[in-house]
């Protein structure tokens, strides 16, 4: 997931270089979105995936 916000922010960063302002809104959205799933998806695996040995 963190892979595919890196190449939405990287569409977005091509798009607003050469001035696709609504194409780069739409990719940096996207790519905010997908990296804050991440983070939530990774601190819950990490709460929640612990074992405790037995």
């Amino acid at each position: 997931m963190l892979y595919w916000a890196a190449v939405f922010f990287i569409i977005a960063l091509l798009a607003a270089f050469f001035g696709f302002g609504g194409l780069a809104a739409g990719a940096a959205g996207m790519a905010k979105i997908l990296f804050f799933v991440f983070l939530v998806l990774a601190i819950v695996s990490l709460i929640f995936g612990r074992r405790i040995p037995t």
